[in-house]
């Protein structure tokens, strides 16, 4: 598949994970016009391709300054996003040059993968595949959020959290499920965490 044909691949799954994620999303046409965390996505992966060939650091940096403009969503163009990451809402969210974001993410409002250092380096979380963290939540510093994690709303992760644990509070503390308790709502539901 040529480079072309692969990029644009990669924008269909970005509007499919909306679409699938989202029980108001209605078609994949509003999707594409309406969703600014697909948007948002969208420039990320043009910036980030930018960022990585010389002297396009500047360029990439100031697209991804319109897109937060635009969307109130701030990606930076360094940044490193798997596939299909949703960005519910939107607003509020930033994502640190640092970063690493596995497949399958949906992150709420107002959510921050941050830093809590201003040295060089590492210094922004590691998000593992099938994470949800919740409005508001603040992952500060280089801590690995393991698979299946979920991080709830408001909750401020400054530790590494378990692979399907959940983290929840300020600081947050990491509550782990049973392995063989059957679905609870009260916990499973990433929508307790919105």
């Amino acid at each position: 598949m040529s480079d072309h044909l692969h990029f644009l691949a990669t924008l269909r799954e970005d509007l499919e994970a909306a679409r699938h994620r989202d029980p108001a999303a209605r078609s994949l046409a509003e999707v594409a016009l309406g969703y600014p965390g697909v948007h948002a996505v969208w420039v990320y992966r043009l910036a980030h391709r930018m960022w990585h060939q010389p002297g396009l650091r500047l360029p990439a940096r100031l697209i991804s300054q319109l897109a937060r403009a635009a969307t109130g969503i701030e990606i930076h163009p360094g940044a490193r996003l798997g596939r299909r990451l949703f960005i519910d809402h939107g607003m509020g969210v930033v994502i640190g040059e640092t970063a690493e974001v596995g497949d399958d993410v949906v992150l709420f409002h107002g959510s921050t993968l941050g830093g809590k250092s201003m040295r060089h380096g590492k210094r922004h979380p590691t998000v593992g595949d099938n994470v949800v963290v919740g409005a508001g939540a603040k992952i500060l510093g280089p801590v690995w959020i393991g698979d299946g994690a979920q991080i709830g709303a408001n909750a401020v992760v400054i530790h590494d959290v378990p692979a399907g644990a959940i983290a929840v509070g300020v600081p947050a503390t990491i509550r782990l499920r049973p392995v063989a308790a059957p679905f609870d709502v009260e916990i499973d539901d990433p929508a307790i965490y919105i």
